[in-house]
């Protein structure tokens, strides 16, 4: 599992100085998105939507064991397969296993953080089988072969100009060609991948243990044609995901599209049980359902993290975060960005490989009050921060920074004696070379200090 997290601060630098563009397209974004999911919230109670959607994950979650086996009878009682991959190499192989055994030579995708996750487009290409991936988003990225950078919006990063530029070399189109004739041009091209294909993978937003059904949402129809016309559909779907009735999902499903994009509800919504029934019926011939783990027991048994596998994928906590909307969602160097991937990825990759992401936030808190589910990411990242530190894994001279203050601010004479010193060294160039204050003021003027200390203040009655 290849991930470049540790290069987070010069990637976020490079994107903050030098890429304004990827900036305003990505700000443009998020706050269109927060925006209508503001709206969206304020349609109904949303305060008593998270609190009962977060009491249905954390049930779930308590209760996994149990749901995940009631999840596969009912499965396969519809008729579908069940494989369990503990890993992302397992994942993989069960993939390449079926579409030996079905001489598949090309397949069609839904978008799937999850089949990014575990890497599956690359390991399919090797094996000589042709990809498309069918989300427009996904699509135009796959041309450039570039990673998603947003859960819900993969290409927001990207101009309309860009896109253009994009077409006009690859598909032919008008250089400056509008955005409806952009998306026929896409249209063109995938209908013949659908037609051809012989296997869809798709993720799944939800998995209802009590039907065995798999639940998918979107807004581009691109999907229901993924599950439809190819003979066999392979849905990869994390083992949090599940939710324990059917009565739960019309809940989740709203909740889910008012985070994410503002929507009621999203314009496509489909539930996959089980192959078509008899031939000639619509439907694929096969059904299989992956299961997969790859760390997300670890992140279960980890005594606070736990909570971030409530996550439903909605990205609305990257909408709000002041962070993302800087640096986009390469900077953070893996399939999860923004404050969820701050909180997620250490569990998921270990917490040595996912440093320093529990420190890209500012912990203003906004994440926490757009998540749909209340997953506290304060909390965790303060939580994974702690450990960061207990661990040895901040920099030295940050560690001695702290240090020195603790130090001083537990003995008065110090303290005092310091808030002198520092009052005069504030004023000077060389104050902004100390630790912990030399990245901050390279793009920003500290504030100058009083030249008197607050000690001196009160004490002269300003108070």
């Amino acid at each position: 599992m290849s991930t470049r997290i540790g290069d987070y601060a010069t990637r976020s630098t490079e994107a903050v100085r030098d890429h304004p563009e990827v900036r305003q397209a990505v700000t443009g974004a998020t706050v269109a998105f927060d925006e209508k999911r503001r709206r969206a919230y304020g349609e109904v109670d949303a305060d008593a939507w998270r609190r009962w959607a977060e009491a249905v994950k954390n049930h779930l979650l308590t209760h996994l064991e149990d749901h995940l086996a009631e999840a596969e009878a009912q499965l396969e009682a519809n008729g579908a397969k069940v494989h369990w991959a503990r890993d992302a190499d397992q994942a993989r192989e069960i993939v390449l296993s079926l579409a030996s055994r079905l001489s598949v030579r090309s397949v069609v995708k839904g978008k799937s953080m999850l089949t990014e996750e575990v890497e599956l487009n690359p390991a399919l290409e090797r094996a000589g089988i042709e990809v498309h991936e069918t989300d427009l988003g996904e699509y135009i990225l796959q041309l450039l072969d570039e990673p998603p950078s947003h859960i819900v919006g993969p290409a927001i990063h990207k101009s309309l100009e860009q896109v253009r530029s994009l077409f006009a070399a690859r598909l032919g189109t008008d250089p400056g060609g509008d955005p409806d004739e952009l998306a026929r041009a896409a249209r063109d091209v995938l209908r013949n991948a659908f037609l051809n294909a012989d296997m869809g993978i798709t993720g799944g937003n939800f998995l209802v243990a009590e039907t065995g059904t798999v639940a998918l949402i979107e807004n581009e129809g691109n999907i229901r044609l993924t599950t439809s016309l190819p003979r066999v559909h392979v849905a990869l779907v994390g083992i949090e995901k599940l939710l324990p009735r059917m009565s739960d999902l019309a809940g989740f499903l709203q909740l889910t599209a008012r985070a994410a994009t503002g929507q009621p509800i999203g314009c496509f919504v489909s539930l996959v049980q089980g192959p078509a029934s008899a031939p000639g019926d619509d439907g694929p011939e096969e059904v299989h359902v992956i299961l997969v783990d790859n760390g997300r027991t670890d992140v279960l048994l980890h005594e606070h993290a736990w909570e971030a596998l409530r996550c439903v994928r909605c990205g609305a906590c990257l909408n709000t975060c002041p962070v993302y909307r800087q640096t986009g969602g390469h900077a953070y160097g893996w399939v999860y960005s923004g404050p969820i991937g701050s909180v997620l990825d250490p569990g998921l990759l270990g917490l040595h490989e996912a440093m320093p992401l529990p420190f890209a936030s500012s912990l203003c808190g906004a994440c926490f009050d757009a998540c749909p589910v209340r997953i506290p990411i304060p909390e965790l990242l303060l939580a994974w921060r702690e450990e960061a530190q207990e661990q040895g894994l901040t920099p030295w001279k940050e560690r001695a920074a702290l240090a020195g203050l603790a130090t001083a601010a537990t003995r008065p004479p110090l303290y005092r004696a310091a808030g002198r010193i520092g009052t005069r060294l504030g004023a000077t160039r060389a104050a902004r070379r100390l630790p912990m204050l030399r990245d901050w003021s390279n793009d920003r003027d500290p504030p100058r200090p009083s030249p008197r200390t607050f000690r001196q203040l009160w004490r002269e009655g300003i108070k």
